[in-house]
């Protein structure tokens, strides 16, 4: 006999998917995936269609129920649905038509590079990092993508002008359109998501008047518990979760990668070294090593731990031996390379090493880069036999909600999880010589600075250099 049902949105950067659990188990029972198109209408731009995505949500939805109602699964016991989604991801729709105002502004996007400058300008000592936000003033957060809009998109300004523009960010728009939309849709976030706005203080738990004058990958946390703790190493402070009105918000420490699995796409896309993401895994592993080959793809600048988002992607260390299976491997440590990183700030900011990295999400299917992960941090990596832990910490968020209750977050009443674990298998030193390396690598990512070609009256380019 299944019990109650509880399913999850997972709307993602690359893709959306809709996930049924069975909560007394957390058993998954069926889901559906759609992959989402990004735009690039100019260098460092990132966009995505809401409706797309949207529309996306509906056909997950709809095949999953499908799916379920072939397995005999009676679909009105789905008693709840949670929500997950890529944050900082910004969207400005019209309430009164539904329809939105603009393409959504990706979390990657670096157009607002130039109003970020100008805001650290006028902050004492020129300092990035902000206490009551947790965030360091980045390209990375809604608040200046908000502002890049309203200043820019004459729609968006003619809306907010006449009251009738909504910002959100993709969660909001989402939750507002299943349940009803302009039609009396609830507009709504939670405070995971609004602490990425950069207009949210993270200590009082509410929007900021100062901060809303003003004017968003990889992803590890950390929790760290009910206080918030501020990073002294170029993490960001950001609240973990809060499961209900009158609970405890719990704090975590979060580094940030801009590019771990769309390295993949790049790969396949832009080069076309490589038709699938399964041949990534099999090219590297054919040859176990780069050769000295290393690969920072800081694509849109480098996250945590550096924020810096003028450095530029690099391949060094090539020589005549190199051959594109090297470069897959190296496109595998990098993902690696960029999470020590992380876990080295987290572990000087809390001074409490982490014995073991617990991961999800699809690039866990790779068993190289697993194997890479744990040899480069020297510490057994955990790969739950479940992978969409995402969607079902969301769905069990969801079950556990006041009013829904079929889902018990009780530890006696949590089902046991099983699990793989990756141990490390090279020796220190050749893990510490081989992040040197890297990060060397990122020193000249870093000082990577480029003009953009200048034209003179007759139109042709007066001076370009590097």
């Amino acid at each position: 006999m299944l019990g109650p049902l509880v399913a999850a949105i997972d709307q993602g950067t690359s893709s959306t998917r809709f996930l049924v659990f069975n909560s007394k188990t957390a058993e998954l029972l069926s889901h559906h995936q759609v992959e989402i198109k990004q735009s690039f209408p100019k260098e460092g731009w990132v966009e995505e269609d809401p409706k797309e995505i949207l529309q996306s949500v509906y056909e997950c939805m709809d095949r999953t129920c499908e799916k379920l109602t072939q397995l005999n699964i009676d679909i009105s016991n789905i008693k709840a649905i949670g929500v997950t989604n890529q944050r900082e991801t910004t969207i400005v729709w019209d309430k009164e038509t539904g329809e939105p105002l603009y393409n959504a502004i990706v979390w990657l996007d670096l157009r607002t590079q130039s109003t970020v400058e100008r805001l650290i300008s006028k902050t004492p000592g020129r300092n990035k990092n902000h206490l009551k936000t947790g965030l360091p003033i980045s390209t990375y957060f809604s608040a200046v993508k908000l502002k890049w809009l309203m200043d820019n998109v004459e729609e968006v300004h003619r809306a907010v002008v006449s009251k009738r523009a909504m910002f959100g960010t993709v969660d909001s728009w989402i939750i507002w359109c299943l349940t009803g939309g302009r039609s009396g849709g609830v507009h709504c976030t939670d405070v995971t998501n609004a602490s990425r706005t950069m207009l949210f203080n993270i200590h009082t738990l509410d929007w900021d008047p100062e901060l809303c004058n003003y004017g968003t990958g990889c992803f590890l946390l950390r929790n760290t518990g009910a206080k918030p703790v501020m990073s002294d190493h170029g993490l960001l402070t950001t609240v973990a979760y809060k499961l209900g009105r009158d609970k405890p918000a719990c704090y975590a420490l979060e580094g940030s990668v801009a590019i771990a699995g769309a390295v993949v796409r790049w790969l396949q896309d832009n080069l076309g070294i490589i038709q699938t993401s399964e041949e990534l895994e099999k090219m590297a592993a054919s040859v176990g090593t780069s050769y000295g080959c290393y690969f920072v793809p800081a694509f849109s600048g480098l996250y945590a731990p550096y924020w810096e988002p003028s450095a530029r992607g690099i391949i060094c260390g090539l020589t005549q031996f190199t051959n594109r299976k090297h470069v897959a491997f190296a496109a595998l440590e990098a993902v690696c390379f960029q999470t020590r990183e992380i876990l080295d700030a987290m572990n000087q900011d809390s001074g409490i090493p982490l014995s073991q990295l617990q991961v999800d999400g699809g690039m866990t299917s790779n068993r190289l880069l697993m194997q890479l992960q744990a040899d480069i941090l020297c510490i057994p990596v955990v790969k739950p036999s479940m992978p969409e832990t995402t969607a079902l910490g969301a769905a069990m968020a969801a079950g556990s909600a006041e009013g829904v209750s079929v889902w018990s977050l009780r530890p006696e009443d949590l089902s046991e999880v099983t699990s793989e674990k990756f141990e490390p298998q090279i020796n220190p030193e050749e893990s510490e010589f081989r992040y040197a390396r890297w990060k060397k690598a990122v020193e000249k990512s870093k000082n990577w600075e480029t003009t953009e070609p200048v034209a003179n009256g007759n139109g042709r380019i007066r001076r370009f250099y590097f």
